[in-house]
């Protein structure tokens, strides 16, 4: 059973910052010193029992109207093909933990965490510190130069976190470290693709200089060549790592542009086979002769975005190995699978070393967009204007970093038990239903349904959608096998897995 904490800002930031914020509030915001030393040391409870019988009598409610609802013809100015995916009714007019109430007044059940934002469910109670630190007049915006504590405090539990220790000295000794395959370095970003986009310029700037104050790279004139997953069609549609140009051909998006640059030797991308070593020691080997040299491999370990298909250990453990071996650089994705296991980091219980590891999504719980890059001293090769973002430093959006990982740290054995339980529930229903369903793939919460064709995914799709069980389904790439993906908040328990495992079989019964 997932565990309630009660922790202060004091708890989590030290007196010592905390009686400097006091001075503050006090001195500059006319804050009485008595109700400011209340916010500071107020313990909020994160998990308190009576959020989770809320969040249990809502679920239960799945599909029921809760509220009258709010009504109104405004479109705003969306692009066209904003326009046409849009379902003002699920929309958001409030909500409490697995559950969204949308603007029909119903409840919608949050099974895919609202595009995998909210790890922790909506409204959980634990970000109330936030309300707090804005009380007290802590700043959001900070800037490069002025990386606040908070971030900087963040930043050292993420390193920790990322190495599997706690002690202060092994911390000290992992920051102080220029060793290979030692993650010891972050950048602060907005986003995802702006972290995947900040790795791919630092493999790049192997081959390339930044500008004309660098010395010419170890692989000048070398041919940089990208190894990716691959597809059902020996294509690039297996991944997916940022909205950027570059990330995006390396899904095969820009055909046109990539032709290009590959005719004229800028870079190359190269697919590997799913679970394949012997492929991937072919391709890195060839890739690693005459005019070319791998400047990276990068992955995510549950592929979310082709099918929630799962890359074995034994797999990546080898191709990593050979990465080593041949000087290449790996990246992690873990932009989506961060926040959803015990240790936090999905990598770790792979038992992998990679050079560099995207988070975000999970680690802000949705309360802000907070990615980050993190890196090894090796690899950090980009000076300040090379890899910044002007608001990547918010001071809030660390302490939603900081109240999340505190959870994640007391809760993730029992994290990993409801993760069990989804995925033995999927597990269940295909062996049940055969005729229905192939066997499903993914991991713990990240789960993903398999239909024996696109028609059949698309209909229960629409059928669970029309429950208020929040799913999509993956029907725009052709050769991707048929998968409806779950992804229900870390803070799922029992009754709301018993709820959406019942409203899959209904759906499944339907479509039947």
């Amino acid at each position: 059973m997932i565990k309630n904490i009660s922790r202060s800002l004091t708890d989590l930031l030290g007196a010592e910052y905390m009686e400097a914020v006091i001075s503050v509030a006090t001195e500059i915001c006319g804050m009485d010193r008595a109700e400011a030393e209340l916010l500071v040391n107020e313990k909020v409870d994160f998990f308190p029992a009576e959020y989770i019988a809320k969040m249990d009598e809502l679920a239960a409610k799945t599909g029921e109207k809760i509220v009258e609802g709010f009504s109104n013809t405004e479109k705003g100015a969306p692009t066209d093909s904003f326009a046409k995916a849009a379902h003002s009714n699920m929309a958001p007019i409030g909500g409490l933990g697995c559950t969204r109430i949308g603007e029909d007044g119903r409840a919608y059940l949050i099974a895919k965490s609202e595009h995998y934002h909210a790890s922790l469910g909506h409204n959980f109670p634990g970000y109330k510190l936030i309300t707090n630190a804005r009380k007290l007049g802590i700043l959001n915006a900070t800037h490069n130069n002025t990386r606040g504590y908070i971030t900087r405090l963040v930043e050292r539990r993420i390193i920790a976190a990322a190495n599997g220790v706690q002690n202060d000295a092994e911390i000290d000794a992992i920051l102080a470290s220029k060793e290979p395959h030692v993650l010891n370095r972050i950048i602060n970003l907005e986003t995802g693709s702006l972290a995947g986009e900040a790795g791919i310029k630092m493999m790049l700037s192997r081959f390339y200089k930044l500008d004309g104050s660098y010395d010419a790279p170890i692989y000048d004139g070398k041919i940089p060549v990208f190894l990716v997953m691959e597809d059902n069609k020996e294509g690039l549609g297996a991944n997916y790592h940022g909205t950027t140009i570059i990330a995006q051909t390396l899904r095969g998006m820009w055909p046109t542009f990539y032709e290009k640059c590959e005719k004229n030797e800028l870079y190359k991308v190269v697919s590997v086979k799913k679970n394949d070593i012997a492929d991937f020691e072919e391709k890195i080997r060839k890739y690693n002769s005459g005019n070319y040299k791998t400047a990276g491999f990068i992955h995510e370990i549950i592929l979310m975005n082709y099918a929630g298909i799962r890359l074995t250990t034994e797999f990546l453990q080898k191709a990593h190995k050979l990465c080593h071996e041949t000087d290449t650089f790996t990246m992690v994705d873990e932009i989506q699978s961060c926040m959803w296991y015990d240790g936090m980091f999905l990598f770790r219980k792979y038992g992998l070393n990679p050079d560099f590891v995207m988070i975000g999504k999970g680690f802000p719980g949705g309360e802000y967009p907070a990615s980050k890059v993190i890196t090894t001293a090796p690899a950090d090769s980009l000076n300040q204007f090379g890899a910044l973002v002007t608001n990547g430093q918010e001071e809030l959006a660390s302490l939603a970093y900081l109240i999340t990982m505190e959870f994640f740290s007391v809760n993730g054995k029992e994290i990993d038990e409801m993760g069990e339980k989804v995925e033995k529930g999927v597990r269940a229903l295909a062996e049940k239903y055969p005729e229905l369903l192939p066997p499903p793939e993914g991991l713990g919460h990240l789960s993903a349904i398999h239909f024996k064709s696109v028609e059949k995914a698309a209909e229960f799709t629409k059928i669970m959608n029309d429950m208020c069980v929040d799913i999509s389904a993956q029907l725009y790439k052709p050769d991707c096998p048929p998968a409806v993906l779950l992804k229900p908040p870390a803070t799922t328990d029992e009754k709301v897995i018993e709820v959406l495992l019942k409203k899959i079989e209904e759906g499944l019964l339907k479509l039947k």
